[in-house]
Order: structure tokens, then C-alpha cells, then sequence
């Protein structure tokens, strides 16, 4: 009885026709058209450097980002320990700039999240729902795209005075209005499909 060697190009050959035999995954579509993009590869990385100058750089600083040195007053890059220099208070730069970093990209991240999860909700419940309650959560919606964002931190700056969670909350409930409507039209599209009425039929 005699069998079949496989040669490493035919095992490569096998193995690629079972992986299109069994079809690709969104999530396998998604990862293999991002690597193809070499701008949003090359933002990745770039992106991952912020990050990681963000989290671990302030321990390596010598001066932490506060620290007052009268000595150092205007301090040019390169002397008395500033990597990058001092300003008028004799406070470090680089520390004060991977600060500026941290705070930067949690902002983003705790924003996006906030208007994200919002958006993403109230969009569905509209579109899902729809007749008055859609019209009732999408005039909602109008009426805060109405309103300035400028006015809306000055109201909650001046009602819950300013910190950094403030910010958090301005950007977050401001920015999901756009989402919210984005969803909703996603939601009604796919509500008229018709492997959606197949189902409620089922």
C-alpha cells in the first residue's frame, strides 16, 4: 500500500486551500487590510512610542515635574541635568512634557470611551425602538448639537468648579452626539434587512 509524501510546497499548498476552504473571519479581514495600510501601521507605532514614553518616562527623569530649582533658571537643553532645558521657575522640561503626555492621552482615551459607550447606546435604543421615542431622543440629541461647546464646559466649569475629571466629562458628553447618529442609521438600515425579519418570522 502505497501513500502520498507531501513535499514542504504541497504542505504550505494543503494547508493555504483548508484556510480558504474554512473562509476568513472579520476579525482576520480587519487585521490583514490594517497591515496592509502603511500609514495606519506606521501611526500604530508611533502611537505605541507616546504611549510608552508616557507611562514609564517620568521615572526616569532626575527632577520630577513640580520641583522648583532657582539655579536652574532657564536652564538651556543638555546642562545641570535638563535634557531638554528649563523654564523660568527652573522646572524640567522633559518632565513637564511626559506629564503634558500622560495627561493628553488619558484624555483621549477616558473621552472617546465616555462618547463611545453613550453614543453606541442611545443610537440603538433610538434606532431600534423607533416611532415617538426615536423622535424624542433625537431631538434630544438637536438640541444639544445646538448648544456651543465653549458654553457647555464654561456651565459645568462654573457649577462643579475645574478639575481634570471635569474635562473627561465635558469632551465625553459632547462628543457623542455624531456617534449616537451614526448608530441609529446603522441600526435602522440592519432592522429592514431581511435575514432580521427571516428571524422574527422564525
Amino acid at each position: 500500500m502505497t501513500g502520498t509524501i507531501l513535499t514542504p510546497g504541497s504542505r504550505r499548498g494543503a494547508e493555504t486551500m483548508e484556510k480558504a476552504a474554512r473562509g476568513r473571519s472579520l476579525w482576520d479581514d480587519a487585521q490583514r487590510r490594517l497591515l496592509r495600510n502603511k500609514a495606519a501601521v506606521g501611526g500604530m507605532i508611533v502611537l505605541g512610542v507616546l504611549v510608552l514614553a508616557a507611562v514609564i518616562g517620568p521615572f526616569f527623569t532626575p527632577f520630577a515635574y513640580d520641583q522648583i530649582n532657582k539655579d536652574h533658571v532657564w536652564a538651556p537643553p543638555l546642562t545641570q541635568g535638563h535634557l531638554l532645558g528649563a523654564d523660568s521657575l527652573g522646572r524640567d522640561l522633559l518632565a513637564r512634557l511626559l506629564t503634558g503626555l500622560r495627561v493628553s492621552l488619558a484624555i483621549g482615551l477616558v473621552a472617546t470611551s465616555v462618547s463611545l459607550i453613550i453614543g453606541v447606546v442611545w443610537g440603538a435604543v433610538a434606532g431600534y425602538l423607533g416611532g415617538r421615542i426615536d423622535e424624542i431622543m433625537m431631538r434630544v440629541v438637536d438640541v444639544l448639537y445646538s448648544l456651543p461647546f465653549i458654553f457647555f464646559v464654561i456651565l459645568l466649569m462654573v457649577t462643579f468648579g475645574s478639575n481634570i475629571i471635569l474635562i473627561f466629562v465635558a469632551i465625553g458628553a459632547v462628543e457623542w452626539l455624531t456617534m449616537s447618529r451614526i448608530v441609529r442609521g446603522q441600526t435602522l438600515s440592519l432592522k429592514h434587512k431581511e435575514f432580521v425579519e427571516a428571524a422574527r418570522a422564525a
